[in-house]
């Protein structure tokens, strides 16, 4: 009886945190050291933490940024046991940014980017995601002063909100998903990217790539540069403080022959909820110009 009452107890916060509107970014700590520094220390400890990096880059070829994006065994657990379009939940992402002299170091809140993608199906990996939001204020803790600030919306969305998510009346939803390809098998699908990739996209650049084992599934996040990339669009949503840094990278998502990857308009809604209509028209343009770039490596 006493062994429960304790295990009650350190759960308590935990479910308090759950039951309250989520925001999509966490901050973790921040330091006076530069970015590329941070960015290894931060490594280190997420695979120290089991968690396990897969890729990093600098967003918008901005020397002020950097990101890494990781998986987790809950992560792939989760989207082995649910299928379908959890297959975007494969990935998490830390956004480490220099900003007002000091280093800020940020990373995706599971419990939102869950809720979003697991919808209904949440409550079924909901122990996984609890899980790793430890490991992660593990990492965090063990790199300097904890913050555990939630941000990236000024009241939040509750979880059964997120669940059914779009931006407004005739915007996209979650499963509103564009397909970039589809082919005879699973298999064609993976070799026609990876040979792509090889011979180089242009203004595409491969950041990670995760495969979900006993599953047709694969995830490949991707930079985006040139004129109609990262640096076009970042710099307008982009416009609070702390920055939303880990917004990027872009995913694709092989699922058996197709290969997809969630509407703009959502998956950059879902990570700016409180940008206005007057901001979102400034990048009209981004949903069309981040497909256009991505069909690229299915030709």
């Amino acid at each position: 009886m006493k062994k429960s009452i304790i295990i009650l107890l350190l759960l308590l916060p935990l479910s308090w945190a759950f039951s309250q509107n989520l925001k999509p970014y966490v901050v973790g700590f921040e330091t006076t050291e530069p970015v590329a520094v941070t960015l290894e220390k931060v490594k280190v400890q997420l695979e120290l933490n089991g968690i396990k990096v897969v890729g990093q880059y600098q967003p918008a070829n901005d020397k002020n940024r950097a990101i890494i994006v990781f998986t987790s065994p809950e992560l792939e657990s989760s989207v082995k046991k649910m299928g379908g379009l959890t297959g975007f939940a494969a990935v998490l992402r830390v956004g480490i940014t220099s900003e007002n002299g000091k280093t800020v170091v940020s990373y995706t809140n599971p419990q939102y980017w869950g809720n979003a993608y697991f919808r209904a199906d949440f409550d079924n990996v909901a122990g996984n995601y609890a899980a790793l939001t430890l490991k992660l204020e593990k990492t965090m803790k063990a790199l300097g002063t904890f913050a555990g600030k939630p941000y990236g919306s000024k009241a939040g969305i509750a979880a059964k909100d997120l669940r059914k998510y779009h931006y407004m009346m005739a915007m996209p939803y979650f499963e509103d998903v564009v397909t970039l390809g589809s082919f005879d098998s699973y298999a064609a699908a993976v070799n026609k990217i990876d040979a792509n990739l090889k011979k180089g996209v242009p203004n595409v650049k491969l950041v990670s790539k995760v495969t979900i084992p006993g599953k047709d599934m694969t995830l490949y996040c991707y930079a985006l540069s040139g004129e109609k990339g990262e640096s076009k669009f970042l710099p307008i949503i982009d416009i609070t403080q702390p920055k939303q840094t880990a917004f990027l990278p872009y995913e694709v998502l092989v699922s058996g022959n197709k290969v997809l990857m969630l509407h703009g308009r959502y998956r950059i809604a879902l990570s700016f909820p409180d940008l206005t209509m007057v901001t979102f028209t400034k990048i009209m343009s981004a949903p069309g110009d981040i497909e256009t770039l991505l069909k690229q490596v299915v030709k």
